[in-house]
């Protein structure tokens, strides 16, 4: 049986994804159309925009909960272009989070209304919008960085490895935490500018997809935040081998429920990323879970396999915060 005709988890209830029948790979029109599909249905969801990307994608966000819950968290997918099956996850995970509440029903013993009213969820699924499109499909002919973008990709028309935005930055070391230090492991690794991995800009935050996630995040204050990545199955929750109260107690919970390793992050992995950001400016918990196994970009195989080792994280994590 195709996973998209299983019935839900739990209760025998189907609960409805179309249109979002995972016969691709996500794009950007994929998740917009979802987004919309969404909305249309379960009028208590709510919808908005985070900013604008360099070629002029709106970046979307969906609050899940009412808007003044004691609590909210922040789940971001996709700041890597090759990672685009974590907003894979994340729609699959607002999906079954509407049907769910409108069905009044039970999840992991979590009453759906009682979490709808004291807990906030914003998700924002496709951070790097741009960064997708390019892996996914290449650089339109008549671009006008296809030049730029071609040169920093050592002359290749190929971008099935891309990971950056479309100045070559990677979103996840372009945040003021560590940068200075970064640059000089930058230069050791011969990194001197854009490229497809690795380079973290001119200045913290330089990205207008990293500027509008900061500003977000200032604007809605949240408790924890979760990013996730791919691939490795483990959970960061350090920050330069910082952690805030209560940290290690909800990253083993989270790896309890995952069956995910918790890690340290090393090397270029330790320096510039939302989490080490995060911890460093709100003192609050916050978590990166590479999700699944194998190599970059995860196959569609992968993904409901995977979306079933995260499925408790992301129903329980709010209230653990």
């Amino acid at each position: 049986m195709d996973y998209n005709e299983r019935p839900d988890f739990e209760g025998g209830i189907s609960c409805d994804t179309a249109p979002f029948d995972m016969k691709t790979p996500i794009d950007y029109k994929v998740m917009m159309d979802y987004l919309d599909a969404c909305e249309e249905r379960y009028p208590f969801l709510a919808r908005g925009v985070i900013g604008t990307t360099i070629a002029g994608r709106s970046i979307p966000f969906v609050r899940l909960g009412a808007e003044k819950a004691m609590k909210n968290v922040l789940y971001v997918g996709s700041h890597h272009a090759m990672e685009w099956i974590t907003t894979s996850i994340l729609l699959r995970f607002i999906g079954e989070y509407c049907c769910s509440y409108k069905l009044c029903r039970r999840i992991y013993s979590i009453s759906m209304p009682f979490l709808f009213n004291n807990r906030t969820i914003y998700v924002v699924p496709m951070l790097n919008c741009d960064g997708v499109e390019l892996q996914r499909y290449g650089v339109d002919p008549d671009f006008v960085m296809k030049d730029r973008l071609i040169s920093m990709n050592g002359g290749s028309e190929d971008f099935s490895n891309w990971q950056a935005n479309l100045r070559g930055v990677d979103l996840n070391h372009n945040y003021n935490a560590g940068f200075t230090e970064y640059k000089m492991l930058e230069r050791e690794l011969g990194i001197f500018g854009g490229g497809p991995t690795k380079y973290s800009g001119e200045y913290p935050e330089s990205e207008p997809e990293t500027a509008s996630l900061v500003s977000f995040i200032r604007q809605i204050e949240p408790s924890m935040v979760i990013t996730l990545h791919s691939q490795g199955e483990e959970i960061f929750y350090t920050s330069g081998g910082e952690t805030t109260p209560r940290s290690r107690q909800i990253a083993k919970a989270l790896s309890g429920m995952s069956g995910y390793k918790l890690s340290e992050p090393e090397g270029t992995a330790a320096y510039g990323g939302l989490t080490d950001w995060f911890i460093k400016e709100f003192r609050r918990p916050s978590f990166t879970i590479e999700c699944g196994l194998g190599t970059n970009p995860l196959t569609l195989k992968d993904f409901f396999p995977v979306y079933v080792q995260l499925r408790e994280m992301l129903f329980t994590a709010p209230l653990l915060s």
